[in-house]
């Protein structure tokens, strides 16, 4: 299983991304599959899987070498969507939360449109809805039995894991400066875009995970794969 969805991540990261949005994300078609290879590997499973999957495919599909760390971002999101769907919402939780804190601390951040991060502002308030939903069902002792919504919700907020490690790396680690050399007035116009352009990414996985993913696990949990 691991040997496939390497190979899939492979090629999904090798095939360019839609010309009018190339850029970041959009560089390649590797988001589709990110959420349902945390769920069916695990999260460290599916992180190792998507990370030798994009360290191929970039090298297959090069796109420069500042790409090779940016792409960190999609095993990320498959180990957070993978924690999710094995009730491990902690980790998830203070993921988000350190890099929300270590971004608005970062003065360059107060210069940019605090509407331009709603994507990941949305997954976050999700991600409070999941641990309330994930700590009732181990206080009750119930059986796992996740509804196509809440697989839709786990795909999201890794996904947009994943869009935040980027951010961290854009941001707080200053990449926007010291490797691609972008003024204040470049970054803002990069982030009003990017508010517009990555939900259409996130939404286009969440269908594929909803459409594809869901069926995949409902056979995978009839054949015992999960215990």
């Amino acid at each position: 299983m691991i040997a496939i969805f390497t190979a899939l991540n492979v090629v999904c990261d090798s095939i360019s991304g839609i010309s009018l949005f190339e850029y970041g994300v959009w560089w390649s078609w590797i988001f589709l599959i990110v959420p349902i290879t945390g769920f069916i590997l695990g999260p460290y499973a599916g992180f190792m899987s998507t990370f030798f999957g994009v360290i191929i495919g970039h090298f297959i599909y090069f796109r420069g070498a500042p790409e090779f760390l940016f792409a960190m971002g999609a095993p990320i999101g498959a180990m957070i969507s993978g924690l999710l769907f094995r009730g491990k919402w902690k980790i998830a939780f203070l993921y988000y939360t350190v890099l929300f804190i270590t971004y608005f601390a970062t003065p360059i951040a107060w210069k940019l449109p605090v509407w331009g991060m709603w994507d990941t502002y949305l997954a976050y308030a999700g991600l409070f809805t999941v641990a309330v939903i994930l700590s009732k069902r181990k206080s009750e002792n119930s059986d796992k039995k996740e509804s196509p919504y809440s697989l839709a919700l786990y795909a999201f907020i890794g996904l947009e894991a994943d869009i935040l490690f980027r951010i961290f790396l854009l941001i707080p680690c200053q990449t926007y400066r010291l490797i691609y050399g972008w003024p204040v007035e470049v970054l803002q116009g990069a982030w009003a875009l990017a508010a517009t352009v990555t939900p259409i990414q996130v939404a286009l996985s969440v269908l594929v995970t909803s459409t594809i993913g869901i069926p995949l696990i409902r056979i995978l949990l009839k054949t015992g794969y999960f215990q």
